[in-house]
């Protein structure tokens, strides 16, 4: 292994930073809005029911492929099947994903820079007059705080598994829950914020459909970071003493506390805006929903807590969208990074400056397709809408891709690793694995109902996106 890979201190630390990368827009407005629309409690369940049952063994098969082989996806499948080709082209195409989904994610926190800077000069007020936001993704300056974000991002990796992504970890996922749990005790103090409460957590089951399990099933499988390689890359710097299954069990719990915190936040406010407010009109888009909507829920709190307070919750919302987004950012481009580290041999910081040229390469036409290129705002058309530069990217794969690689991994540790092997890396740091109920419904479970829960999911978001 590779001296410039390094290795978490410890089980903590593993935890923050796959939390870390877990916790990101999807959580923090996606996942509120999805429930609130798909019948409240009944979708918690659903969602919960999803992380238990089918994002669990697919996390423990990624981190233990990774332990196993102390490398980055494409070394992971390549060693553990022998050198077998197509299952190297699975572990590039888990390579490839989270380098693509960093593309775009990139843009959305550099808006993110944007209003925040906009809320430290008090004008929250502007934020809220829709147009704004057009000018604001259309604005060439984005070029010059993309350099910024960039910049932070890639100094972070620069320090390494330790001195950077754990670190970075360790300082923003306890700041980011802490901010969030007290914005949400501010809230729910607003008038009205019970309705929210209210549509939040009482369950409705009539609203319960085959699009809205699915809607769950994805939320639940993205939100965890699973099929982007991450999980598989993290286990490779994940201690041979520890517990696996334990470890995911926490990321899981963390991931979905921030998401369930999320929704006590984001729907009591929207409820304490106005009163009336119809979820089935509320966009499921994390990008709507920030950057439109909620600006107009801080502005409406100013008469409890006048101009300059609602101008206060908002930036701090904002920064915790940031903080979030960030830790997201950085563990998405960690994974190409260890690729070129493993597998081309190159020093860490050679291999972080060819991943930033490259990022930047592909970023640029993904912040010049909101107006300020016509080339890349109109650049190819799909399923009778015309799509962006920007679109293409999230929707092929953040929407079509993550799920297939989420069923080569059940497939590949099923029936090429083997139960067997898998097992014997499960079993280390976790004497009572062997032989229990867990390890059997693992092997059911990757074996049989994950690959056709996830296939259907691919071939359904294929049907829809292009073919629709």
């Amino acid at each position: 292994m590779s001296q410039d890979r390094g290795q978490f201190s410890s089980r903590l630390g593993f935890i923050l930073a796959a939390a870390g990368s877990a916790v990101g827009l999807g959580n923090l407005v996606a996942f509120p809005v999805m429930a609130s629309k798909n019948g409240g409690a009944a979708f918690l369940i659903i969602y919960l029911f999803f992380v238990a049952f089918i994002c669990y063994p697919v996390m423990m098969a990624e981190i233990s492929m990774g332990r196993r082989t102390q490398r980055n996806p494409v070394g992971a499948f390549s060693e553990l099947s022998g050198g077998m080709r197509v299952w190297r082209m699975a572990g590039w195409l888990a390579i490839i994903t989270p380098f693509m989904i960093a593309v775009f994610y990139s843009v959305l926190t550099v808006w993110l820079v944007v209003y925040i800077k906009e809320l430290a000069a008090g004008n929250l007020l502007a934020l809220t007059d829709e147009a704004t936001f057009g000018e604001v993704v259309s604005r060439p300056s984005l070029f010059g705080y993309l350099v910024i974000l960039l910049v932070i991002v890639f100094g972070v990796l620069m320090g390494g598994v330790k001195g950077g992504i754990e670190r970075l970890a360790r300082v923003l996922m306890p700041t980011l829950a802490v901010m969030l749990v007290l914005l949400t005790i501010f809230v729910l103090t607003l008038d009205n914020a019970s309705a929210g409460i209210a549509y939040y957590l009482i369950p409705d089951f009539s609203k319960l459909s085959l699009s809205v399990v699915n809607g769950a099933l994805s939320q639940a499988f993205f939100s965890l970071s699973l099929g982007m390689g991450i999980l598989i890359t993290y286990g490779s710097y994940f201690s041979r003493e520890d517990n696996i299954a334990q470890s995911t069990r926490m990321v899981a719990i963390a991931d979905t506390s921030i998401a369930f915190f999320a929704g006590l936040l984001i729907l009591p406010a929207i409820f304490a805006f106005d009163p009336n407010t119809n979820t089935d009109e509320l966009s499921t888009s994390s990008v709507g929903l920030i950057f439109s909507f909620l600006p107009k829920i801080f502005l409406s709190m100013q008469a409890a807590v006048g101009y300059q307070g609602a101008t206060l919750v908002a930036m701090i919302f904002f920064t915790l969208v940031f903080f979030a987004a960030l830790t997201s950012l950085v563990s998405i481009v960690e994974i190409p990074i260890a690729c070129w580290i493993d597998e081309f041999s190159l020093s860490r910081k050679k291999a972080v400056f060819l991943q930033a040229g490259l990022l930047t390469i592909f970023a640029v036409p993904a912040t010049l397709s909101f107006g300020i290129s016509e080339y890349f705002t109109s650049f190819t058309n799909y399923g009778g809408i015309s799509k962006s530069f920007f679109d293409v990217v999230y929707d092929v794969f953040y929407e079509t891709i993550l799920p297939l690689v989420g069923f080569t991994v059940a497939i590949f540790c099923a029936y090429k690793w083997k139960m067997s092997g898998l097992k014997s890396e499960l079993v280390i740091g976790d004497d009572s694995f062997d032989g229990s109920f867990l390890e059997k419904y693992i092997n059911f479970s990757l074996g049989t109902v994950i690959p056709v829960v996830l296939l259907l999911v691919f071939i359904s978001t294929v049907s829809t996106l292009y073919f629709a």
